[in-house]
């Protein structure tokens, strides 16, 4: 990987960052109250790696589906969830602003993008009849569950893989897309998948999904846990890891930034539900999103798949909703 390369990759983080940071100066621009960017682990300080014996997330309970949620119900009583929220006058939502594709500032605009983020606009556009009623708050993944718990953020609509053991801490809307974990390299590297990489550094993120996966495989490679996506890629391209694993989706992130310097390899080897995130205690709120997401399969959920995904990905339509 050349020094022009890493350079540039790394200019763009900061760009970005740059941006957010004007959009919360700039006139009409949504409220963002970034998270702090983590420090990239280099080389690999103790409590980098991942204990080995730590499972796929999946829980334990035999009888838990997680893809299963609360039936659907539009409804806003007064005293409910969203009538606080009505109140208030924004919704406050948890999201990611370094995931390419997903959840990233406009460099134009300081405005979010991608994805999860028009997911986001649309809640709020049916609860309070504007989709810029809403306040990002940036988080990272392993904030997720505590800034549901702790009343930071009404929902969390970031990549978020829903599972029976975080399904004892938070609640999940219907599942409103499927990835599938796969593996980024540089493009010279002769690794085919996972089972390819033992003993060599690959990296995630902090309490994700993915990182528990890496943990899990065999041979084992040494999983690097970091603050965001983007911080993986940086270590790539530095060196510092042989390769990155995560979902299908923010892969193509990752790559479209790195197009002639990394490859996607191996088919999916799990399948991972997106859900929403919404505290535990907020089941009406639970039922007004996956109204909102039955509202929005296959007219405006395709259109936004197209827009952002479907060059990286190919063609996809919304995952048919399950309920309990």
């Amino acid at each position: 990987m050349t020094t022009r390369l890493r350079i540039r990759t790394r200019l763009g983080l900061f760009v970005s960052l740059f941006a957010v940071a004007l959009a919360g100066c700039s006139s009409g621009a949504q409220p963002i109250d970034p998270a702090p960017v983590g420090e990239v682990q280099r080389p690999f300080p103790a409590g980098t790696e991942i204990d080995p014996e730590l499972g796929s997330g999946g829980g334990s309970e035999e009888d838990c589906d997680p893809t299963a949620s609360l039936r659907p119900n539009s409804s806003v009583p007064p005293g409910s969830t969203m009538a606080k929220i009505k109140e208030r006058g924004h919704l406050i939502v948890g999201v990611d602003q370094n995931t390419y594709l997903f959840g990233f500032p406009d460099p134009e605009t300081g405005k979010l993008s991608g994805f999860d983020i028009d997911i986001a606009r649309k809640i709020a556009e049916a609860l309070l009849g504007n989709a810029d009623a809403v306040h990002f708050k940036a988080i990272s993944s392993a904030e997720r569950i505590d800034a549901l718990r702790n009343g930071d953020v009404d929902i969390v609509v970031r990549t978020f893989s829903i599972t029976c053991d975080r399904l004892e801490d938070i609640n999940f809307s219907t599942v409103y897309y499927v990835a599938g974990q796969r593996v980024l390299v540089p493009v010279g590297s002769t690794a085919r998948g996972l089972s390819d990489l033992g003993d060599k550094r690959v990296c995630a993120a902090k309490d994700s999904t993915s990182l528990r996966n890496i943990a899990a495989s065999r041979p084992r490679p040494i999983p690097v846990a970091v603050d965001d996506w983007s911080d993986c890629l940086v270590l790539l391209q530095q060196g510092q890891v042989d390769a990155i694993s995560t979902d299908d989706t923010i892969l193509a992130g990752l790559r479209a930034q790195d197009r002639t310097g990394t490859k996607i390899v191996g088919e999916p080897f799990t399948k991972e539900y997106y859900g929403i995130g919404i505290p535990k205690e907020n089941e009406d709120m639970v039922r007004f999103v996956n109204a909102v997401l039955e509202n929005i399969r296959g007219g405006a959920w395709q259109a936004s798949y197209d827009r952002w995904l479907r060059e990286h990905l190919g063609p996809a339509s919304p995952p048919k909703p399950e309920y309990r």
